[in-house]
């Protein structure tokens, strides 16, 4: 990667939280006030240092940046355009990690491994993926082109492309992806059954209402 194509794919990544964030004001308020950012903008430099084989100085740059954003985010993983962390506390991104384009992450994601091998181990995420806060997506599995993972769902199987998955173990919900996804911690995404009772109980409430008039 050029100098002049690392500048574009950082400003390309700093337009993105614009885009994505509505809380965020102007490229300086990201610039000086995201954490998110910041784990990619030096992911990016120690990144460049990791595949020209200078491991010790990718490493040198990637720790501290850790113990300062609580993002964890190893130099060998593999991460495409536009890549947005939202609000990014205990976001953790392991080695062999590939990520596509315009993907977004909530807090407290994890993107690891599920065995000590030392060849690809951890997920591989297509274009257009979102995944909700505090989700687990484990393992060498894959992920494909605008799926949504909801919180706290805890994926170890391959997802279809344009697929909600919800749960543990994460399962696909009825529709192939849903309109209203919602990436924070929610009650509707951990349990879909949970749902129909709430619905019930409305419903109930409803007709009690009705009996006492």
């Amino acid at each position: 990667m050029s100098f002049i194509s690392f500048f574009r794919t950082i400003r390309e990544d700093l337009n993105s939280a614009l885009d994505r964030d509505p809380a965020a004001t102007s490229k300086l308020d990201v610039v000086l006030f995201y954490s998110g950012f910041h784990a990619v903008f030096f992911y990016r430099i120690s990144n460049m240092l990791w595949r020209r084989k200078l491991k010790f100085f990718a490493r040198l740059i990637s720790f501290p940046v850790k113990l300062f954003t609580f993002i964890e985010i190893h130099p060998g993983a593999k991460i495409g355009q536009r890549f947005f962390i939202d609000h990014g506390l205990g976001v953790v991104i392991g080695e062999t990690t590939e990520i596509g384009d315009d993907v977004t992450l909530y807090q407290g994601v994890t993107l690891g491994g599920t065995s000590l091998e030392t060849g690809k181990r951890h997920p591989s995420i297509g274009d257009n993926v979102i995944i909700g806060a505090g989700a687990k997506v484990l393992g060498s599995i894959t992920l494909g082109n605008g799926v949504r993972v909801g919180s706290n769902a805890v994926v170890i199987n391959d997802v279809m492309p344009n697929t909600t998955v919800v749960g543990i173990p994460a399962k696909p919900t009825n529709n192939k992806k849903s309109t209203n996804f919602v990436p924070y911690g929610s009650v509707d995404d951990r349990d879909p059954n949970l749902i129909r009772i709430i619905e019930l109980e409305k419903k109930i409430e409803k007709l009690l209402d009705k009996i006492e008039k």
